[in-house]
């Protein structure tokens, strides 16, 4: 598959064969949904805690005698159902995290990854660097790339300079190819990515064999 190379100027001056295990990858939903419920699963901190009938403060001795009150049985103030009992079936601390076989990880980004190109929502650039903090600079290569928001901005490696000239421009993220994720992938509609970028993705997700030259 070949996939056209545009310049900061919005000019297509190349094309880039890229591997099909990485970049035409068929869209597997049902692994992709799970890849995503996964993902957000593993962020939850699972730390909400209540306290039970044991850990709250008060008498344990039976408030009234069982019959002849006209009232329902209460055996001790601190069982559910009163202010300042315990609760009943709350929360407690859990570790929410699922696990997923590194083959299904792969096929559900690869997958997402693929579904991008097929929709024309992938434009690779030659190179993507500022040398200073500028939001007006990266929003006005994305204004002349033609990309609107939500949208990706994948670099080869860290760029500090360009995350901090991305950050303040709405619905922009910016990241490394390696810490693409399914659930990125699904919420931001168009995708930027560096052709340095694309290359580490194959060596990322590909085959082993040797990479494709430009």
């Amino acid at each position: 598959m070949r996939i056209p190379v545009h310049n900061l100027a919005g000019e297509i001056i190349e094309e880039i064969e890229v591997q099909d295990a990485v970049f035409g990858v068929p869209a597997n939903m049902s692994v992709i949904h799970q890849a995503l419920v996964r993902q957000l699963a593993n962020a939850r901190q699972g730390n909400a805690d209540t306290k039970t009938r044991g850990d709250v403060i008060g008498s344990t001795r039976k408030l009234f005698k069982q019959k002849g009150t006209g009232h329902a049985r209460r055996g001790s103030i601190r069982a559910g159902g009163k202010k300042g009992s315990g609760a009943v079936f709350g929360p407690h601390p859990r570790d929410y995290r699922q696990a997923m076989p590194k083959k299904m990880h792969r096929l559900a980004l690869t997958g997402a990854l693929s579904e991008k190109v097929r929709s024309g929502e992938l434009f690779v650039v030659n190179e993507l660097k500022v040398e200073s903090p500028k939001t007006r600079v990266v929003k006005g290569i994305l204004d002349v790339l033609k990309i609107a928001s939500p949208a990706l901005v994948v670099t080869g490696k860290s760029e500090p300079t360009m995350v901090l000239s991305a950050r303040n421009i709405p619905g922009i993220k910016t990241l490394p190819v390696s810490n693409i994720n399914v659930a990125d992938l699904l919420k931001y509609r168009q995708m930027v990515i560096t052709v340095e970028a694309v290359r580490k993705a194959e060596s990322i997700w590909g085959p082993k064999e040797a990479q494709p030259e430009a």
